[in-house]
């Protein structure tokens, strides 16, 4: 199969590293590949450690390309992590000739991200909330429009260079193209939101393994994102330390028996905790195991809720939240949040638009790579398909430091 003729996400979590392969089709995309390996060289979204990065980038790649029956070389890989700053910006110009044109329409964007941000950060995205013709609101699209003033409001995220360079690095090393860094809320948010959750307006709430992504919709776009250095691994953690078990031993026991109510759990209700340094195993209540959950998650959710209040949106939230990433098939989760949000919670699964292996995504800790897989489509219906000849990010914000590099000589 030719090269370009696929798309890959490549979702590079601090837990696990995910590759999904899909094929443009009529309906939509067909999911032909997966591949999944456990993921050793970040944290909290960041890589930390390159080699065991790429490595682990790798097996899954691998994974992925026995399956589908084919040779990814190009991804869309995603970017987390608590550097990542969202930000609404405002940009105004005068149109010529009394018609908006799609060289108006680039010029207020570019007019919009105009605005000073540190030497050491990198905008990932300008994704445009609403424009504003002689001040006649709410239109998404403006070419052809009569008039002279063109307004727009955007919102902007961030990212320190380096953690996007690493990434980038990471999959050159894997002998990888990144045709574009996407932030992985937005990613999840293409998998699991309905058009009917993102016009009413809803949070996205992804629990991943090592952070937690916020984005916020309404109107049909996007009105805030944040991330949180919270995730799974924490309670992974909490659980290892608890229970006095291995950490390998606490994630196969958050899998299986975590709960993040421990009302939900009776007293008679035993399971077998393996024991470190080579002790016999215990055996425990669920219900201990629910009462080290529960803190934790609240504690999570908690926090999000805060994010939401401050950021000033969660009045228009009307559809409530979705929560997606692998964290929320805890049992409870749903029931929890609903609790700390006061607001409808439901559990987000990719399957929408999908088809071939559709089964095998639909799972909540799929959403961001099948997201990442989706905006690939997108993007490469809009522009056309991406080859590896064109300049990658990497070549990009390498040519940004050299320039920096230039001036201060």
């Amino acid at each position: 199969m030719a090269k370009s003729d696929l798309i890959v996400g490549l979702d590079v979590g601090t837990t696990k590293i995910c590759t999904v392969v899909g094929e443009a089709s009529e309906s939509g995309v067909d999911i032909i590949g997966i591949g999944t390996a456990p993921s050793t060289g970040l944290r909290r979204g960041v890589v930390v450690n390159i080699e065991k990065t790429v490595q682990c980038i790798r097996k899954s790649l691998e994974e992925a390309e026995l399956m589908a029956g084919c040779d990814i070389r190009t991804v869309y890989a995603g970017i987390a992590g608590s550097h990542i700053q969202g930000f609404n910006s405002h940009g105004v110009i005068g149109v010529k000739g009394g018609e908006v044109t799609q060289r108006d329409v680039d010029r207020v964007i570019e007019a919009a991200r105009a605005i000073a941000i540190p030497m050491d950060r990198e905008v990932l995205h300008t994704l445009p909330q609403e424009f504003i013709v002689d001040d006649q609101r709410g239109i998404s699209d403006p070419l052809g429009m009569a008039g002279v003033r063109l307004e727009v409001k955007v919102h902007i995220v961030t990212g320190a260079v380096t953690s996007a360079q690493n990434i980038i690095r990471s999959c050159k090393r894997a002998d990888l193209n990144v045709s574009n860094v996407v932030l992985e809320s937005l990613a999840s948010s293409k998998a699991v939101l309905s058009p009917e959750e993102r016009e009413i307006g809803v949070a996205l709430v992804d629990i991943g393994g090592g952070t937690t992504d916020i984005a916020v919709f309404s109107k049909d776009s996007i009105k805030h994102t944040s991330v949180l250095a919270l995730g799974g691994h924490n309670l992974t953690n909490d659980i290892a330390y608890g229970l006095r078990t291995p950490m390998q031993s606490a994630e196969d026991i958050k899998i299986k028996y975590g709960c993040a109510l421990a009302d939900l759990i009776t007293d008679e209700e035993i399971l077998e905790v393996p024991s470190v340094g080579g002790r016999e195993s215990r055996a425990m209540s669920k219900r201990v195991l629910a009462e080290i959950c529960e803190p934790r998650c609240e504690e999570i959710l908690a926090l999000v809720d805060q994010e939401l209040i401050k950021s000033g949106f969660k009045n228009m939230i009307a559809a409530g939240v979705v929560l997606t990433g692998g964290t929320c098939l805890i049992d409870g989760m749903q029931e929890l949040a609903e609790q700390i949000f006061d607001l409808p919670v439901r559990i987000g699964v990719p399957g929408d638009g999908l088809g071939g292996l559709r089964e095998e995504v639909m799972s909540p800790k799929y959403a961001t790579a099948v997201g990442l897989l989706l905006h690939g489509a997108d993007e490469e219906g809009v522009r056309g398909r991406v080859t590896i000849e064109e300049e990658s990010s990497f070549d990009k914000i390498l040519g940004r430091m050299k320039k920096w590099f230039t001036d201060i000589a």
